[in-house]
């Protein structure tokens, strides 16, 4: 501050003589004179009164702080204003209530930093005894208090006055920073809210209460129905604080205030259009809770018998998302603590605004992460078929929790002939758009599998489709196809990591199957190899997120899922493991920070079916097939002591034979398979598939289907590369058993 300038506070008729003791006591206490020192003696009285002016609208906005001539206001909520023995300026000694926790000021305030006043430990002390503004002590002790040099400011011409608006100033401006990045750094609805009643309970405010609309509008889509307001979560400091100073948490199901702030609050307000508390929230801008809309607009969101503190202890700030009023927080403080000041609605906006669109954009997440789930849902088997002769078990995890959709899928499809057809692919990265990709070649290897075409054909058609869905569009897919009668697998695979089969013993095999290049390369021919399956085999197939990481290549993965089979296979002894704890253990070979990619697998154990419990021949096509196949079955079940059915199955060979008899050129086959039901399949050279159709009175065919439907547990018929095959299920009879 300049000499010649005079002490804020100083009334005009004593400048001289303030003048004449600051001359006097300069040689002793003042420091050296500033280099503009000069000049601003020379101004006198209008500079005196310039400065006057400038200190009067540095504390405009400051709540609590007093124009000269006026009671200095008690307050002070240690956000804001400078700390005891701190700069120029206010000084008011510390609240020391013991009912309620000490203010906590922000972190560049507190002890053992720099005074923004230029003054430190009894300097500062000085400069706050003798400096303009507020007095340290009360105003009948001014007068006896020795007097002091005026406070000296970091910035050249700056009174005590102007730097202690600026701490104040910087002070809010730090705490503003701090809370709203807690409150950003949440992701979901929960941690947001939890954020913005961590960062002002009880810096800002003793309680807080955080409602939401509900249900939360997302985006664009408009709520019908009225608007209801639910109490997400409430917090506050306790009425008696405990030795560690703790904050209790309060749960909405709790909304407990304490009796020092209003007793208990609703958890449901419903927003009558035209009422008070929807003028509030459509107003935006947070209110007193003395102000008069807002008096009106607090009873119908926290409920008529709640009882407020009176005062600037209540601020009512609504939360106003991108595009609507999503709800409301109120800010309380007890009666015994000090109240807000008019800058604190500032600092009420800035969190309210922060909030709603964090909450906003955790509303927009979720329904995100909801779309996803359900996406990949979609794009994955709810449930694995149970076929005959083999059992199966699968796994899926997705890269991550925040990227739950991924290219990876698994599938099991069932092939005539009790065969069944093993799939897993992997699309290159985990987005929307690979899973869409997953979904539309996933879609196409069951249409392909339906046509019963041979594994390399799969995968060459689905190397087309690839190409067809644009130039970079590429996937791994290995496709197996396991026949239980002949106890056989064929599998091809397009550049995926190969399976691993982990034999009766406990020995686990990776397969030698040709890599292949993968899907959407183009040009290229797949290969496929057949190998035996033996009974009790069980093949594993998997992703590469399973085996390969940052941390090790794909080859040492595999190693560790054979070792990690081997190890499993080894405590069940001769018996092979259970299929869903072995996922499990294959799933826990992964460690911490080991996942990278998505993982699909998928486990099948071949029981087979054995040769005594299946029944096949080959039929010309003439006219006395139908008796033959009569009496061929007939015979079989006799041979498995199933004669309960033979006038059942009887019947409906015959009608499916005399179909097949009719229209085919080369010889039909007739096959029996007794496994928990009784399958017989009928297959010809023709590709063409029956129909189920409701026959005339005049008609004197089409009613063997008809007969089919209503008899049999299950039916249906597969178009085959070289013709089709109709097969129908029948159930046993209680008490019959296999073998």
């Amino acid at each position: 501050m300049p000499v010649s300038g005079r002490p804020a506070g100083v009334p005009d008729a004593d400048r001289n003589a303030a003048r004449g003791a600051a001359d006097r006591g300069r040689e002793d206490t003042a420091p050296p004179p500033a280099p503009h020192a000069g000049r601003a003696a020379e101004e006198g009285a209008g500079g005196a009164e310039s400065e006057r002016t400038a200190v009067r609208h540095a504390a405009v906005g400051r709540a609590g702080t007093p124009e000269p001539g006026e009671e200095p206001r008690p307050g002070g909520n240690g956000i804001g204003r400078p700390r005891e023995g701190g700069g120029a300026g206010r000084s008011r000694p510390r609240d020391t209530d013991p009912s309620g926790p000490p203010s906590v000021p922000p972190p560049a305030s507190r002890g053992g930093g720099p005074d923004p006043s230029g003054t430190r430990g009894g300097d500062a002390a000085r400069a706050m005894a003798g400096g303009g503004g507020e007095a340290a002590v009360p105003p009948q002790q001014s007068a006896q208090a020795p007097s002091a040099p005026p406070a000296r400011s970091g910035h050249p011409g700056e009174s005590g006055e102007v730097a202690a608006a600026r701490q104040a100033g910087g002070d809010r401006l730090r705490f503003i920073g701090a809370a709203t990045r807690r409150i950003a750094r949440g992701i979901d609805l929960d941690e947001i809210v939890l954020g913005l009643c961590r960062a002002t309970v009880p810096t800002f405010a003793d309680a807080i209460l955080v409602y939401l609309r509900d249900p939360l509008p997302v985006g664009d889509e408009r709520p019908t129905g009225p608007v209801v307001l639910r109490l997400r979560r409430t917090d506050r400091i306790p009425e008696e604080p405990d030795t560690n100073g703790a904050r209790l948490p309060v749960l909405p199901a709790q909304p407990d205030l304490g009796p020092a702030m209003g007793g208990s609050a609703a958890e449901l307000a419903e927003v009558r259009p035209g009422g008070p508390l929807a003028e509030v929230l459509r107003g935006v801008r947070p209110l007193f809770g003395e102000a008069q809309a807002a008096r009106t607009a607090l009873p119908e969101l926290l409920g008529p018998d709640t009882r407020l503190p009176g005062g600037h202890r209540v601020i009512l700030a609504p939360l106003r998302g991108r595009r609507r009023v999503i709800g409301a927080a109120v800010f309380l403080r007890r009666p015994d603590r000090p109240p807000f000041e008019p800058d604190d609605l500032l600092v009420a906006a800035q969190l309210a605004t922060h909030t709603a669109l964090g909450v906003d954009k955790a509303v927009l997440y979720g329904r995100e992460a909801y779309i996803a789930d359900a996406l990949q849902r979609t794009m994955l088997p709810d449930s694995l078929p149970q076929p005959t002769g083999v059992r199966l078990a699968s796994r899926y995890l997705p890269a991550a929790e925040t990227a739950r959709v991924g290219g990876d899928w698994y599938d099991a499809i069932p092939l005539p002939g009790s065969r069944v057809a093993l799939v897993v692919g992997d699309v290159m990265g985990h987005s929307m758009t690979s899973a869409a990709i997953m979904g539309q070649l996933r879609t196409t290897a069951q249409t392909l599998a339906g046509l019963d075409l041979p594994p390399q054909e799969v995968l060459h058609h689905l190397d087309e489709q690839a190409q067809r869905l644009g130039s970079d569009r590429m996937a791994t897919c290995l496709y197996a196809v396991y026949d239980p009668v002949a106890h056989r697998i064929i599998i091809a695979n397009a550049g995926h990591p190969p399976p691993v089969m982990l034999h009766r013993g406990g020995r686990a095999e990776v397969l030698r199957v040709p890599p292949g290049a993968p899907i959407g390369v183009g040009g290229v021919d797949f290969e496929a190899v057949e190998l035996d399956a033996p009974a009790g085999a069980t093949l594993v197939l998997y992703t590469d997120g399973l085996v390969e990481s940052r941390i090790r290549d794909v080859w040492t993965g595999i190693e560790q899922l054979r070792e990690r089979l081997t190890e499993t296979a080894r405590l069940t002894g001769p018996n092979p493991p259970p299929l869903e704890p072995l996922c499990d253990e294959v799933l826990d070979m992964l460690g911490p920070g080991d996942r990278d990619d998505d993982i699909a697998l998928l486990a099948a154990r071949f029981d087979g079916i054995a040769p005594s419990d299946v029944a096949y021949w080959y039929l010309d096509p003439k006219a006395q097939t139908a008796g033959q196949a009569r009496r061929l079955a007939r015979r079989a079940l006799a041979r498995w002591g199933l004669d309960e059915l033979t006038d059942q199955l009887e019947l409906l060979v015959s009608e499916v034979v005399t179909n097949a008899v009719r229209y085919a050129e080369r010889p039909i086959t007739l096959r029996l398979l007794r496994t928990d039901v009784l399958r017989c399949e009928v297959g010809d050279d023709v590709p063409q598939l029956p129909r189920l159709r409701q026959a005339r009175p005049s008609d004197e065919g089409g009613r063997g289907l008809y007969l089919v439907n209503r008899m049999a547990r299950r039916w249906g018929a597969t178009r085959l590369s070289m013709g089709k095959v109709v097969w129908f299920e029948l159930s046993m009879p209680p008490g019959a058993a296999r073998g």
